[in-house]
């Protein structure tokens, strides 16, 4: 079967406009399809141009979708149908969102999706019958959507392949390199899908296989696509160990807690100079904030003297730091949120993101927002940390979105852009550029009066 993976890029323009990256899953899957014998192309859209020519030339189509890229997905999925091509969607927004996407497209890929497209096929081929593949939704005779049992999370990774890049349109352009080594979270943050979607079961390649892999590649730069790197220390420690050991150190970021390297005041300087010597020249970290009361309502087990002194460790080891942080918590005010930009800026953070607080499909501040009925758009595509979207507590919308827009100013003004690192020169052109979007002051001039007008309805929090 001629098989063609979609990974459509987030509308508009934001903070990884410029990134030329794609996500591990499309080339995962489409690696195990070829060696079933399909012929499969992924085309990632942050990379290039779509190839409609092979779209619209396909058996299958299958789409890859977040919740700020369904919009666009959806639109893609009827072209294609448009065709008469099936086609299957997957990733975290329409695996809790199946009936709407089953508006735009034949099947819906719920969870890990490795198993459920390869029996897809099969059935295609005539090879399985629908009700027997565990995590599809789909329609049935009488148009009435089905949802199938859902798919138990894989007990491990070890028979899963790598990623062969060469099946993606445009694959020079991917830099760094992704390589995954881990799936699943024991920590349970309150805003985050990643346990909806891979369990909170922490699963894991062996290092010598991910050690085997960075031999056959030696690419110049690896990200470690793990949603945190450093899990359990002691395997952390074993990969990193054996990186050095092997001789297969290279220049690599990776998403860690900064609680792993300080927890209590206790520097763990093995794991710092490990990490050192593998390679780590950036390590991203989900700080949120530095207000107690919000750390603990999103239930971030990490304490502000875990955040400074992670900082200070990491810094006196030379790895770069970026701190992402997320503002309008129902605990949050305008005087803690100033304070964590105060924070970020004093302990020397190199780059930073401040998000509004985005409430994204299957997590539990979506239920919560949406119960309380304080979400006010439908529109996906605004689901992207950098447009507000739900009615605050202690402040409107639009003060939300100005403390988002200012931090970022404050942050990455001229004088610290220009005399500190690269990341801080990007930061303050994509900041400033993000400001001048059209569709963004558009929005936020439709903000700013809806958030008049709560305020003269007398609307709590406002």
């Amino acid at each position: 079967m001629r098989i063609t993976f979609i990974e459509p890029s987030p509308p508009g323009f934001h903070i990884y406009s410029f990134v030329k990256q794609v996500r591990i899953g499309l080339p995962l899957m489409a690696t195990m399809l070829r060696d079933r014998g399909h012929d499969v192309r992924v085309c990632a859209e942050a990379l290039g141009d779509i190839d409609w020519n092979r779209v619209l030339s396909s058996d299958l189509v299958g789409i890859s979708t977040t919740t700020s890229t369904v919009i666009k997905a959806y639109r893609y999925a009827e072209k294609a149908r448009e065709a008469g091509i099936p086609v299957a969607m997957g990733g975290p927004h329409v695996t809790f969102q199946a009936e709407e996407a089953m508006e735009y497209c034949d099947f819906v890929v719920r969870g890990e999706g490795e198993e459920a497209i390869m029996e897809l096929a099969d059935y295609l081929r005539g090879r399985r019958t629908l009700d027997s593949i565990l995590g599809l939704t789909y329609r049935a005779k009488d148009g009435t959507v089905v949802n199938n049992p859902a798919r138990p999370l894989r007990a491990t990774l070890t028979d899963l392949p790598w990623p062969d890049y060469s099946l993606v349109d445009h694959q020079e352009k991917i830099f760094p390199l992704p390589l995954l080594t881990s799936r699943g979270c024991p920590h349970d943050c309150e805003f985050c899908s990643v346990v909806m979607m891979f369990g909170r079961k922490y699963r894991r390649v062996s290092p010598e296989s991910v050690v085997e892999e960075i031999k056959k590649l030696r690419p110049k730069q690896i990200f470690f696509y793990d949603d945190n790197f450093i899990i359990t220390k002691k395997s952390a420690k074993k990969l990193l160990a054996q990186m050095i050991r092997q001789d297969v150190s290279t220049r690599f970021s990776a998403q860690i807690r900064v609680d792993s390297v300080c927890k209590a005041g206790r520097v763990d300087h093995e794991l710092l100079k490990l990490l050192k010597e593998a390679g780590c020249t950036m390590v991203y970290l989900g700080l949120e904030s530095v207000n107690p009361e919000t750390l603990a309502l999103y239930n971030k087990r990490q304490g502000v003297e875990d955040i400074r002194g992670g900082l200070a460790a990491l810094h006196s080891y030379g790895i770069d730091t970026h701190g992402m942080f997320v503002f309008g918590a129902d605990t949050d005010t305008r005087e803690s949120m100033k304070a964590t930009v105060d924070f970020a800026i004093e302990n020397g953070i190199s780059s930073v993101q401040f998000l509004a607080l985005t409430p994204l499909v299957g997590t539990r501040t979506f239920e919560q927002l949406e119960r309380e009925g304080r979400l006010f758009t439908r529109n996906w595509s605004l689901y992207d940390g950098h447009h507000v979207v739900f009615r605050p507590k202690q402040m409107s919308p639009w003060e939300l979105q100005e403390a988002v827009m200012e931090a970022h100013l404050r942050f990455y003004n001229l004088t610290r852009a220009t005399s500190h690192t690269r990341w801080r020169l990007s930061g303050f052109l994509l900041a400033n550029a993000w400001l001048r979007v059209p569709e963004n002051v558009a929005y936020m001039k439709e903000l700013r009066t809806y958030s008049e007008g709560l305020a003269r309805l007398g609307i709590p929090g406002v």
